[in-house]
């Protein structure tokens, strides 16, 4: 067995140090925390290389004395605990006294403070636990803190770090989180010479929201308030989304206890079930929430970066979370507002839509190959020296924004086709519309110096031909089995007659997995269908995931959605696949945003394979809503030519068989 030995200092500082200092935030964590404890309100971080290189953080707090600055920097040093006593009831963010020891471990240090009470102020440098100084210098009233080259002596950490952006994303986002916690305090981040972020420090929780998640979700908020004291002493105080705004994923639930950002199962629930019956299967509230109890009611030294806690009485903290949120939603009312309804799409007409309107019939589709063409056509007409008379222009063909589309009956349009190119839409005499075969054509001048309009093919005459014969030993491919359509119920199920009895379709879940099937087969061959969006849609996402998604926008654009980095955790959506909805699109974009940072470290098959599910779930008709015989015959169709479409994505059947044996059993006409 081998001999037990005591360490030396210098590796015991080592692995005390990885215990605390993981990365760039986990330092930008521990020196924010102290300003804040030190009573800053102003703070302000710099960090260059993504924290790798650079990082300094300033503050006004009450600065340090200059005799306890060799001290701050030695293990469980700390002016936050006393006693053992002082554990139970701890307010502050930090207590444990190994922040400044532990970064001075792994990184290059330079301490510039001052206090109230002194005049001059004092720099320390410390790197590898050996320090210099303090000497006197001149600095205003409070503590700036300097951390360069972080890990130069622990190679073996150095490889474990991200790219540069990651580690300035993941930096980003712990900001944005205190930022929450504190809205009296005002937090300004500079990024590669960048300010990204500053607050204003108002004190307004509001405040401090707008500034870090921007107005789409500022807008969407209602207030939360248990107060003055809620049962046990707890208070809860906040915001919550509206129900029209919940998100597609987690990622703007923010939880607070005793201003400490936390990671809390019981909170998180307690918010979801106060939603219950109030959002869409898949949707999740948004907050921004504080719980305020007893200090003794919270153990905050059982994670080793303080992110999860151990409370007391987790069911009093159920019940105070959710009557808070319960209350402030029974205050909204039944009456949804439009503007919030209709949130995140701004409806715009472009030019060529101006020039031609929409005619009467049913609208169809154009996709974003047609959509430029038709667009740069009527580009070159606009701007040319002379234009035809009205009489000679052929008809316009009809145009619809290609982000959406009316539908008939239902608001659910299975099968949606492009204009052919070479047909032309004019309203009919009954009020629909009719198919002219090709347009006028007026001849060209000399004397006109207008471009002709670019006349369009005949149509092809409909031939109907037969099969080649078959040679004998060639097997011949079996027909689809015929599905004969009976009706719909419920909205959800269509019934039809088959060869072996009588089917019930799940028309959601056959019309996603076909979706699904095509925007696979769409993938392989490199040429998914794209609409362009009309008003491109601006999308706002958490500064990790929005780090995630930037970072991988060529596979975002194989996937099919044209997205541009719009700056400030936020991008730009021009192009979506051409079955999704405007509607659908943020929400899409937030879970492919969601995918990249929890689950895949590459693109493999397997991502873009769960991304084609959501899309597709998110696109195919939706139960409980009627469809027309059109669309039910046509899913039909679709299906019987795809006996492989067996099960959803989801697992769940397509379709349900129950023979005509089992029909007169149950009818008792046959034993």
């Amino acid at each position: 067995m081998a001999r037990i030995n005591v360490l030396d200092r210098q590796t015991a500082e080592l692995i005390a140090a990885g215990e605390v200092i993981e990365r760039p935030s986990s330092v930008v964590k521990e020196l924010v925390e102290n300003a804040i404890d030190s009573g800053a309100t102003a703070i302000t971080v710099e960090i260059q290389s993504g924290g790798v290189r650079s990082i300094r953080v300033t503050d006004n707090g009450c600065g340090i004395f200059r005799e306890d600055i060799p001290k701050a920097f030695l293990r469980h040093a700390t002016s936050k605990v006393l006693t053992p006593e002082d554990l139970a009831r701890i307010g502050t963010l930090g207590f444990r006294g190994e922040a400044l020891a532990s970064i001075c471990a792994v990184a290059r240090v330079e301490l510039l403070t001052r206090t109230r009470e002194e005049t001059l102020g004092a720099r320390y440098r410390i790197q590898g636990g050996e320090g210099e100084g303090p000497e006197e210098a001149g600095c205003p009233l409070g503590t700036t803190i300097t951390v360069r080259d972080l890990f130069y002596n622990v190679p073996a950490r150095m490889k474990f770090l991200k790219k540069d952006s990651t580690e300035g994303n993941a930096v980003a986002a712990l900001l944005d989180r205190l930022a929450l916690s504190h809205p009296e305090v005002s937090f300004q981040f500079i990024r590669e010479g960048q300010r990204k972020l500053h607050t204003p420090g108002d004190g307004k929780l509001l405040s401090a929201i707008y500034g870090v998640c921007g107005g789409a979700f500022g807008g969407s908020l209602i207030p939360v308030e248990s107060g003055p004291e809620g049962p046990g002493g707890i208070r809860v105080t906040g915001y919550i989304t509206k129900p029209e705004g919940a998100k597609a994923t987690r990622g703007m639930e923010h939880f607070f206890i005793n201003r400490r950002y936390v990671k809390s199962g019981t909170m998180m629930a307690a918010l979801e079930e106060a939603y219950k019956n109030s959002l869409m299967v898949g949707k999740f509230p948004g907050c921004v929430l504080n719980l305020e109890l007893p200090l003794e009611m919270v153990d905050v030294n059982v994670h080793p970066a303080k992110l999860e806690v151990k409370l007391s009485d987790e069911r009093l903290v159920f019940g105070g979370v959710y009557n808070a949120c319960k209350g402030a939603l029974s205050r909204l009312g039944t009456a949804t507002q439009a503007r919030d309804a209709s949130r995140g799409y701004q409806s715009r007409v472009s030019y060529f839509e101006l020039k031609n309107p929409p005619l009467g019939g049913e609208q169809q589709r154009m996709t974003a190959r047609e959509y430029r063409k038709a667009a740069s056509l009527d580009t070159v007409q606009r701007t040319a020296p002379a234009q035809p008379s009205r009489e000679a222009r052929p008809p316009a063909a009809a145009a619809a924004p290609p982000a959406r589309m009316l539908r008939e009956n239902s608001g659910q349009d299975l099968y949606r086709q492009s204009v052919p190119k070479r047909e032309f839409l004019r309203p009919s005499a009954g009020g629909g519309t009719a198919v002219l075969d090709a347009p006028p054509v007026e001849k060209k001048t000399p004397a006109s110096t207008a471009p002709a309009p670019i006349p369009a093919p005949p149509p092809e005459p409909i031939v109907r031909e037969t099969a080649p014969p078959v040679p004998a030993e060639a097997p011949v491919p079996e027909p689809p089995e015929p599905l004969r359509l009976i009706g719909e119920t419920f909205g959800t199920y269509i019934l039809a007659e088959g060869r072996e009895g009588l089917c019930l379709i799940d028309k959601h879940a056959a019309h996603e997995r076909l979706l699904f099937e095509e925007l696979k087969a769409a993938y392989a061959e490199g040429d998914i269908p794209r609409q362009l969006l009309l008003a491109s849609m601006r999308v706002s996402l958490p500064k990790d995931r929005y780090g995630a998604l930037v970072q991988n926008l060529d596979a975002v654009s194989q996937a099919g959605f044209g997205v541009e980095d719009f700056g400030d955790g936020s991008v730009l959506v021009r192009e979506v696949p051409a079955i999704l909805e405007t509607g659908q699109v943020e929400d899409a974009i937030l879970e492919m945003a969601e995918m990249l940072v929890k689950s895949y470290t590459k693109l493999d098959l397997a991502f873009f394979d769960d991304l084609f599910h959501s899309v597709a779930c998110k696109a195919a008709v939706k139960g409980n809503r009627f469809s027309d015989r059109r669309e039910q015959q046509e899913l039909l169709d679709r299906l019987a030519a795809a006996p492989h479409v067996r099960n959803c994505p989801h697992g769940r059947p397509v379709m349900l068989v129950m023979t005509r044996r089992e029909l007169e059993k149950m009818f008792g006409r046959t034993q």
